[in-house]
């Protein structure tokens, strides 16, 4: 049962109340100085490329679509050095160029 004040302790208000508080979430959000945000997966390029090659589908070569900031390929890929992917034409792909590798 609740009571309702009296009269005099009621204020109306007559002016716009400002007191939306905005927040901001940059838990989604990655920002690189060089780049911006980045929108690319928290993986590691180097965890991905192993995870590529250690498979259970992996043979001797792998059909992946690689991104860059110059564009996306689809390449096949059949072996990895220390800073190169190589695929199956003999074409190597810098390491240090790619943002996202997936099958």
């Amino acid at each position: 049962m609740s009571k309702e004040l009296p009269k005099m302790y009621q204020t109306k208000i007559n002016k716009p109340i400002n007191s939306i508080q905005k927040v901001y979430s940059s838990i989604n959000n990655k920002y690189d100085n060089n780049r911006g945000y980045n929108k690319y997966s928290d993986i590691s390029i180097d965890k991905k490329i192993d995870n590529i090659f250690n498979s259970y589908d992996y043979v001797y070569k792998a059909d992946v679509t690689i991104v860059t900031d110059s564009g996306t390929v689809s390449k096949r890929i059949v072996a990895r050095n220390k800073n190169n992917l190589i695929t199956i034409d003999n074409e190597f792909i810098p390491i240090s160029v790619i943002r996202d590798i997936y099958k």
